[in-house]
Parts: structure tokens; sequence; C-alpha cells
């Protein structure tokens, strides 16, 4: 079927579908730089322990090693994901030059300003993250520890990630997501539950109190259900990180993460529940087995019901900020970047092409919506996406597959 008859059948619904691929395209997604060397970083030893109770699996060849290769991997995988993106960048990412070092309680603007440059050069904004793990400093708490001297230096770390999150945002005219997320939690059950959580609340209100722009800075907190080597106490966990946003309204936004919750919980329902209250949320879209594995995006169900509920809430206005976390080192991980992003891409689509069907449901009309429901599924929607592809000026599917294989032929194979 040709886009053009694919066109008239959705019409035939009411739905635009040009409209859908101009408002898609409208949309920025940004893409997490973590994927491309197994969230190892730059600013210390790239052979360190990953810690904080996440863990990258597999050892595929082609691991980005230097702030240039992770750049060359990233401008492949763009020019395979329509639509409009951002990056998104951990402070552990911090480019170094003339053998300057800096920890990371004293990160600055200019250890980013390659990344500028990069994201500039591609028309692209920039989240960011401070790195909270994987660090001598971890004891393992960090921001919740019961050492003051540990605690210092991650406030400080928070407030340096506050100024280079505003030079971001300065720099490349876009708002910065600066996302606030601990691994800090306890492998067995805690004596003390509350102390941990009283430290991290006055440590982010530290981190906060540094000068920002919030019009411009958009930090996030971030909670978690449970990780490896803190499976029996999360301190940031969902009912602390929500309260802290909804105390902090003024300076602060709630951030969901779809696999840092109990496996029964869904971020969709969740989705329109915090835009009753918050005027602006924050996600993580991930895929998560059974626990936070961080797989890659699938086009499945909850992906497809979370972009719905994007759309159908409003959240492509602004109110909802669209981020990628996940980190697979099995297998190809400029595929695997390219698999999320295009998927996620999809289900915006698919929620765009979708009608409202509220009117049935506010007469209880339940049966016809099951019946419309269930008969778009058949619609010709792979048509409107190949016409998305096109008007983005990348590969459709089943095209852009061989760019990956011969970049991994060419470049990824020859790094040993």
């Amino acid at each position: 079927m040709s886009y053009m008859e694919a066109k008239a059948k959705y019409a035939a619904l009411g739905i635009d579908t040009d409209a859908a691929i101009q408002k898609l395209m409208t949309v920025p997604v940004a893409l997490h730089c973590w994927q491309g060397d197994d969230v190892r970083g730059f600013d210390t030893d790239p052979n360190k322990p990953l810690t904080g109770g996440i863990q990258t699996t597999g050892n595929y060849p082609g691991r980005a090693r230097t702030p240039e290769e992770l750049m060359a991997d990233l401008d492949v995988v763009l020019k395979l994901c329509p639509g409009m993106k951002k990056m998104n960048l951990h402070a552990c990412y911090a480019i170094f030059e003339d053998g300057e070092w800096a920890d990371r309680d004293k990160l600055e603007p200019k250890h980013f300003a390659k990344w500028v440059e990069f994201c500039k050069e591609r028309g692209l904004g920039c989240d960011f993250n401070p790195t909270f793990f994987s660090h001598p400093m971890c004891d393992p708490l960090t921001l919740s520890s019961h050492n003051a001297e540990t605690r210092k230096f991650w406030i400080e770390h928070g407030k340096a990630c506050i100024r280079i999150s505003q030079y971001l945002a300065e720099e490349l005219g876009q708002p910065c997501i600066m996302n606030i997320w601990t691994g800090d939690g306890f492998k067995d059950i805690p004596a003390d539950r509350m102390g941990p959580r009283v430290r991290y609340k006055e440590a982010i209100d530290e981190i906060l109190s540094e000068p920002f722009d919030f019009n411009k800075v958009k930090p996030c907190v971030e909670s978690k259900v449970f990780g490896i080597g803190v499976e029996a106490y999360t301190v940031g966990s969902a009912e602390f990180s929500l309260s802290y946003a909804a105390a902090n309204m003024d300076r602060c936004i709630p951030l969901m993460d779809n696999g840092h919750y109990h496996p029964t919980e869904v971020v969709s329902d969740k989705i329109p529940a915090l835009l009753a209250f918050f005027p602006e949320i924050a996600l993580h879209i991930t895929r998560s087995i059974r626990w936070d594995s961080d797989h890659v995006v699938m086009l499945d169900d909850e992906t497809k019901e979370m972009c719905k509920e994007i759309v159908r809430c409003g959240g492509l206005e602004g109110s909802v900020k669209i981020a990628l976390d996940y980190f697979d080192a099995s297998i190809n991980r400029l595929a695997a970047w390219t698999v999320g992003y295009r998927n996620v891409q999809k289900a915006l689509l698919m929620a765009l092409l979708t009608p409202d069907y509220k009117e049935l449901q506010d007469a209880n009309n339940w049966t016809e919506v099951l019946v419309r429901s269930e008969e778009l599924k058949t619609l010709p929607f792979g048509d409107v996406w190949a016409e998305y592809c096109k008007v983005n000026g990348v590969p459709a599917d089943g095209e852009w597959f061989a760019t990956i294989k011969e970049y991994e032929e060419e470049v990824l194979l020859k790094r040993v």
C-alpha cells in the first residue's frame, strides 16, 4: 500500500497523517550517551566496576573507549533515527584535555565544552545527570551517607552539575533536564530507615540551593524500587521521590523510569496521575525483565501505552520530557541505540494516529471502544512510518541495518 492510500484510510477515521508527522518532528527525545560505552565514562578508570545497584552484561566488541569514538558512534546513530533529538549526558563523560583532570566535586562547564560543540554542530539540545555511582567516594552510600565528608563531596558534585546544566541550557538554547538519581540503599533489612532519607532530603535541598534559572534547568528526582546489592531498602523510594518533587514544585519535577517500579506497576497509568498535579514531568523509557534490567526498548504494549498517555494528556506540548535509558553490552551497541530510539518514535507516531474515543468512554459505550481500538491494529501504520522516515531523511525499516553492519566491519571490530 502507498502512503497516499494509507493516508486515506486514516482520514476516514478523522486522522490527518501529515499533521501527525509534522507534530512528531517537533518533539525532542533525549538519546543517552551511556549505551555506547557500557556506562563507563571518561573521568575515572574505564575498567572500574559499575556500582549503584546497576549492571551491564555482555562483551560485544566495539565499545567506545574515548570521546572521539563515542561521538563517531553517535553520529552514525543520529543519521538513522528520525525526529528531533537531544543528547543526554552523565557527569562521568566529562572531557579533559592536555593532562587536566578534575574530580566530580570540582567539575566545571569547560569540561563539557566539547559536548556543547558536538551538539551545536548537529542542532541538538542536551540533558544532564550527576553521576552518583562508580567512584571511590561511594561508601557505598552517597547523598544519604552517615559520613559528613562523603555527603559533602556528593553535594558539591550535585551543585557543580547544576552549574553545568545551566551552561548547557544557555549555550544550546534548550532547557536542560538534570536528573538526580542515586543507588543508595542496603542489601539487608536496615536498622534505621529514617536517617538515610532525612540526610538524602537535606542533601538535595543543598544541591538545589545552588542558583539556577528554573526555566532553563529542570532538576528531577528519580526513584527506584531496588537494585543489585540494595535489595532490601532503597533510600530514594517512589514515595520519597514523588513527595520531594511535590513539596518543591518551584524548583524540581518528578522523573519516572518505567523499570524502577514493581513488575505489576505500569508507568502509563502514572503519567495522567502525576499530570493532574504537576505542570511538568520527566520520563526515562526502558524495558525491564523482572527487574530494572535496562533491556533495549521494544515496540511492546507498555511502550505504546506510555506514548499514548503522553499524547492524550497533552505531553507533546512540553509537559512531558522524554528520554531513553537502557544499556546492553551483549549486542551491537549502535543497533541497540537505533532500535530503541526508533521504537519510541514509532510508539509516539502510533499514538498520534489513534482516534480519541473519550466520547464513547463517557457514554459508557465500552463495546464500541473495544471494537474500534482492536480494528486500529490492522491499519497500514507501516506506510505512514515509512513516510515519516522519508520526510526526516533517514532509512526506512529494512534499510538502516546495513549501515550498522558496514560500520561494525570497518570500525567497531578494529577496536582492540
